[in-house]
Formats: C-alpha cells, structure tokens, sequence
C-alpha cells in the first residue's frame, strides 16, 4: 500500500515533464504551420471554462486559466494567434468576472473598486482630443482601460484570498509554459543570429518578429520564476534539469532580444526575493542558497559571454550605451526621457482631471512631433488623469502595504510587487501580465508543515507477551 502510494507521488511529480514536451512541440509547431494558432488560443479560451465549471477548487482554476493566458499573451500576439490584439487581457477579465461571480471578493478589497472610479472621469476629457470621432475615441479608451481593468480585477479577486504553497507553484509554473513556447520559436525563428544583427537597437528580427519590449518582459518573467524554483527546488530530478535548462535558454534569449528593460526588471526582483528567503531561512537553507547563487553567477557570466560572441560585441555596447562603432549615446532612455517630460507638461496643463484617456499619444503629436505611445504608465496616470490618476497610484501602491502590516504571508510579495511598478514604469501596461502579477502578489500563502508519521505504531514485545 505505502509502495502505491509512493509510486503515485512520483508520477505526480513527473506530470510537468509532459506538460513540458506539449510546449516544445507547440513552439515547434508555430513555427511550421502558424495558422493553427489561432485554432488553440479559441481552444484555450474554452477549455479553462470548461475546467472551471467541472472543479471543484475554483479559487485554484480561475488563477491557472488566468496564468496561462497572461504567460501567452506575447507568444500568442507573436504568432499572429489573438482573435483581437487585446484578447489576452478580455479572457484574463473574463476569467476572473467568472471567479468573482461563483465566490465573490473580499469587502477589504475596496480600495480597488475606487482606483477603477477615479479613472472614469478621463473618459470626459478625452473627448476634446478626438474632436468627434466616436469609433477612434471608443478604440482607444478600450485600448487604454483594458490593462487597469485587468489589474482591477485581478486585484479584487486575490485580496485576502488564501492559497497552499503548492498551488500557488503550480500558478507559477502555468505562466511557464508558454513561455517555454515562446522560447523554442524563438530559437527556431531565427538561429543565424550574427546574420541580423547589425547595430545597438532592441531587435525584433531576435525577437521573433515582434516588439523587443514585450518579449524581453515575459522572457524576464520567465527567468525569474525559474530561478525561484532553483532557490525552491521541484520534487523530482529531471524535472528540476529540464526547467534549468529552460531557464538558461530563456536568459540567452533575453539578452539577444537588445531590450534591456526586461533583464534588469528580472535581476532587480531576483535580487529582492533572495533577501526575502535568505533572512527568512536557518543556517543550513542560507548555506544552500550562497552555493545556488555563486552557482548562478557563473552559468550567468557563461551566458553573456556566448551571447556578445553570437552579436559580434554589439550586446556589450547596448548594455554600456555605445552605438555599434563604440560611440556613447547621448540618451540611454532611447526617447522614453522626452516623453516624460511631455507628459509632466501635460499634468501641468491639466493637473486636476488630466487630458483624458488616451489622449498622450496625441499629445506627443502636437508637442514633440512624434506619434509615439506612452511607455511610463505611472506619468500616463499623471497626464491623462490628473490629480484623479495620483490617487489612484497611491491606491495600487499602499493597499498591497496595508495587508503586509496585517500578517499577509507571501514570500513573491515585494518580488512581483516590484515586477508591476518597475514593468509598467518602462513599458507601460501593453500586456497583462504585470496586473495579474500584481493580483498574485495579494494572495496570502500557507506553508505546509511536514506530515507526521501517521502509521499505526508496533506493539512492544512486552505487549505482545500479554
């Protein structure tokens, strides 16, 4: 009987191993026949409703359907997969309006429900700006509310909620997934790197084609939670190899993408997560995690010494701000400095209801003479919703402190905290990811303590004898 029930465990520990392949064959298969891409992402959509409506453990099922879509997103909008542009954050949305409709959501909650009201009154001062065209003013505030409203609801559903560690792991590894996808097409799309890399700029031919920005985001995400999971290893071996071997392949790969926001995003919550476990471990768990991390440095220093030589030294210039001739650049912010500035300006013109939403872009026209979007979501906040936009930044920030004051046990709370801010500060809120991230860092986690031995105990040979 002990014997059944050790071998199951065991499979159950092999199961990610499958799940694994799928995606490897998935990426290899976007690649082959990209059409079928958009077959799976309807598929995707249906089957997570499909689980969710047959389980029982909703709260689990409604975060795993959100994780896989929120993970996929680039990969899916790479692949030309999305039905619409924004269907990863509609089906994050819908998912978790399913969630909150079957449980609910906690009344302490509040704070989240008055950030998405304070956002409405840019919805009158963007009017002004589309002077009447109401299909350009109705694409563009849904455009632009999309990633908040999925943030909203991401936190209303987390706050206060509870999950087991596993589960929670199990969240984590969901967003994984595709990422591993997304990996292999990458490798797929373009293996003769030397061939396209001409200059210091973010590459989208490294990219798979697509924005070097985003890529780099969710290829971040990736490397962070699996380097999670080399500190808080998997239960089984070949599990634990063949998510290391991801997460150097993930690494690499953000390097070649030349969009640097989304490496330093993931050193900078690697670096914060580390000091949450290592003052919150004993001796022994600290002397583990100085070998992993030593151990971390060095396949790290390997990494970026194969990725310079495949760029020809170009990669070492974009991370020291050279051009390709090893002249320093006169803006290391790549433009992102004259829109800030652009959109204090903005605040200053409109500091009580902002210039409404959506309206930055045109902003930027009539300022700077460039049609770029913004790419700082907390100075969007400030110029297209004023002194409205203030509050409702002190609400996403301060909320998640309060239930930390108030015993909220998550050893990823100011990792995935600093994930959201430091993403959407660089790249605005153009995937859902950092929301749902957000959402995730409200949960509060249980740790299992080790099981007693529950085996009936022997009979002495005393009182066998009686």
């Amino acid at each position: 009987m002990i014997r059944r029930i050790k071998r199951k465990k065991k499979l159950n520990d092999l199961k990610p191993i499958s799940t694994i392949l799928f995606h490897v064959v998935l990426g290899v298969v976007a690649i082959m026949y990209r059409p079928i891409m958009q077959v799976y992402v309807i598929g995707c959509v249906f089957y997570f409703l499909y689980r969710f409506l047959t389980r029982k453990n909703k709260e689990k099922e409604v975060l795993i359907a959100c994780a896989y879509m929120a993970g996929g997103e680039v990969f899916f909008r790479m692949t030309k997969a999305m039905v619409f542009y924004e269907t990863g954050k509609y089906a994050v949305i819908l998912f978790l309006l399913f969630g909150m409709f079957y449980q609910g959501f906690k009344r302490k909650a509040y704070p989240y429900a008055i950030y998405l009201i304070l956002l409405l009154p840019g919805l009158i001062g963007a009017l002004d700006y589309f002077a009447g065209d109401l299909f350009l003013y109705r694409k563009t505030v849904l455009f632009n509310l999309s990633g908040p409203i999925s943030l909203c609801a991401a936190a209303l559903y987390c706050y206060g909620r509870t999950l087991k560690m596993s589960e929670f792991l199990q969240i984590l590894d969901t967003i994984v997934y595709p990422i591993i996808a997304m990996t292999v097409y990458l490798y797929l799309y373009n293996p003769a790197i030397r061939d396209v890399v001409t200059n210091t700029a973010s590459n989208a031919a490294t990219s798979g084609g697509y924005g070097p920005n985003q890529v780099s985001t969710m290829l971040g995400l990736g490397v962070f939670i699996l380097f999670t999971r080399l500190l808080l290893p998997y239960k089984h071996k070949l599990v634990q190899f063949t998510m290391m071997f991801f997460l150097i392949a993930m690494a690499h790969r953000a390097l070649l993408t030349f969009s640097r926001g989304g490496v330093y995003v993931a050193i900078l919550i690697a670096f914060a997560f580390v000091i949450m476990l290592y003052f919150s471990s004993g001796l022994r768990m600290k002397a583990k995690l100085s070998y992993k991390i030593l151990v971390t440095f060095a396949v790290t220093f390997g990494i970026w010494l194969i990725a310079v030589s495949q760029t020809g030294g170009l990669l070492s210039n974009r991370y020291a701000n050279e051009d390709s001739l090893g002249r320093e650049k006169e803006d290391i912010s790549t433009g992102r400095g004259d829109l800030l500035s652009a959109e204090i300006d903005a605040f200053a013109d409109e500091p009580i209801l902002g210039i409404g939403i959506g309206a930055t872009k045109i902003y930027h026209i009539q300022h700077l003479g460039s049609a770029l979007p913004t790419h700082n979501e907390i100075s969007r906040m400030l110029a297209e919703h004023g002194l409205f936009g203030i509050i409702a930044l002190l609400i996403l920030i301060f909320a998640p402190l309060s239930s930390k004051l108030q015993g909220q046990q998550n050893i990823y709370f100011y990792s995935f905290l600093g994930f959201w801010f430091l993403t959407v500060a660089h790249s605005s809120m153009r995937i859902a990811a950092p929301g749902f991230i957000y959402g995730l860092a409200l949960l509060n986690l249980t740790y299992g303590k080790k099981k007693k031995n529950t085996l009936p105990r022997q009979p002495t040979l005393q009182a066998r004898k009686k």
